[in-house]
C-alpha cells in the first residue's frame, strides 16, 4: 500500500533533482531509498523516474503521479492542522525565467499578498535551455520565456516533446538598453547599424546554447566588441561602464537606474511573445495562480495589452 513517506520521498527526489541529494534532506541511505521509490513503482505498475548515466527526470507518468502527490500531502497536511494543531505546511512556488525584470517585480508583488506565517519560494534567473527542464522536472512550476519568428519552431518543438505548454502574455516590440550618456540616447530609434562602435553583451547559454536559445531577439551579424555574461547586475553594469548595449523588451522598472540607462526602440520588424510555460499534467499550487495574477497586474502596469490565453 502507498504511504504518505514514499509520496514525500518522491516530492523530495523531484525537489532536489537527484537521489543522492535526496536522500541526505531525508537522513536516509540512497540504497534505502531507491529501494522504497522501486518498491513504489513495482505496486503502481508504472515508471516514475528514468534513471541515465546523467541522472534521473520524471516519466509522463511521474510527472501525472507527482501532481497527484502532491495533492494528497496537501490534504494530509490540512488534516494535521484541523485534528493535530501542526503547522500547515509550508507555502511552495518556484518560477524559472530568462533575465526579465518585470518577473522578479511580480514575484516581490506575490510574496506581499501571500497571507501565511511560513513559505518557500524560489525564483530562478537562468538559461533558457534550464527553465525548460526545471519546468520538465517540475523543480519549477512556472517558466518565463519568449518566442519569435526565429526562435518558435525550435523551441515549440522542445516544448511539445517535454509535455509542456506555452501560454503568450504579451508581444513587445524590440528595445535596446543603452546608457544615458551613449550619443544613441536622445535618438527616437536606433538601428543595428547605429550600434557598431558599442559592444554588444548578451546573456551567456552554456555549452549546449545556440542561437535558438538566445534571450536576444536578434543581435549583429557581425561585433567587434562581444562579452557574454550569466545575470542581470552585470549587464546593467556594463551598459554603464563599457557603454555596451543588449537588445530586450524594453519594460523598465525601479531596478533600472534611469539615471544611468535608458531604453531605445530598435528598428526592426521582430517582436517578442512573452509567456509562461508549464508541465501539461501539473496542476498549479494557489502561490503559483497569484504569480500569474501579478505578473499580468504589474505588465498592465507598464502599459502592455496583456494576451487572454
Amino acid at each position: 500500500m502507498t504511504t504518505l513517506l514514499q509520496l514525500k520521498y518522491i516530492v523530495k527526489i523531484v525537489e532536489c533533482g537527484s537521489m543522492n541529494e535526496a536522500s541526505h534532506a531525508l537522513y536516509i541511505s540512497q540504497p534505502a531509498l531507491s529501494s522504497s521509490v522501486k518498491d513504489l513503482e513495482n505496486e503502481l505498475g508504472i515508471e516514475i523516474f528514468k534513471r541515465s548515466s546523467q541522472g534521473i527526470s520524471l516519466t509522463v507518468d511521474g510527472a501525472e503521479f507527482l501532481t497527484y502527490a502532491r495533492q494528497v500531502l496537501d490534504q494530509a497536511a490540512l488534516l494535521e492542522e484541523r485534528y493535530k494543531n501542526a503547522k500547515p505546511r509550508k507555502q511552495l512556488c518556484s518560477v524559472s525565467t530568462q533575465h526579465y525584470m518585470f518577473a522578479v517585480e511580480s514575484f516581490v508583488k506575490m510574496i506581499e499578498s501571500i497571507k501565511s506565517d511560513e513559505y518557500e519560494f524560489t525564483i530562478r534567473e537562468t538559461r533558457t535551455r534550464d527553465i525548460i527542464d526545471q519546468v520538465a522536472t517540475m523543480r519549477s512550476d512556472i517558466g518565463i520565456l519568449y518566442l519569435s519568428d526565429f526562435n518558435k519552431q525550435v523551441i515549440g518543438k522542445l516544448l511539445r516533446e517535454k509535455h509542456l505548454e506555452f501560454h503568450p502574455l504579451f508581444r513587445a516590440p524590440l528595445h535596446v538598453f543603452i546608457s544615458r550618456g551613449n550619443p544613441l540616447a536622445m535618438k527616437k530609434t536606433v538601428t543595428m547599424d547605429d550600434l557598431k562602435p558599442f559592444p554588444f553583451i548578451q546573456y551567456e547559454q552554456g555549452e549546449e546554447g545556440s542561437f535558438y536559445f538566445a534571450e536576444e531577439a536578434v543581435w549583429p551579424e557581425y561585433s567587434p566588441k562581444q562579452i557574454n555574461v550569466t545575470d542581470r547586475a552585470t549587464i546593467l553594469n556594463f551598459i554603464i561602464g563599457l557603454n555596451g548595449y543588449t537588445v530586450c523588451t524594453g519594460i523598465d522598472n525601479g531596478d533600472l537606474n534611469n539615471e544611468k540607462i535608458v531604453t531605445v526602440p530598435l528598428e526592426c520588424e521582430e517582436t517578442m511573445l512573452v509567456g509562461w510555460i508549464n508541465h501539461e499534467r501539473a496542476k498549479l499550487s494557489k502561490p503559483a495562480l497569484t504569480y500569474l495574477e501579478k505578473l499580468r497586474e504589474v505588465l498592465s502596469e507598464h502599459g502592455y495589452d496583456i494576451i487572454e490565453d
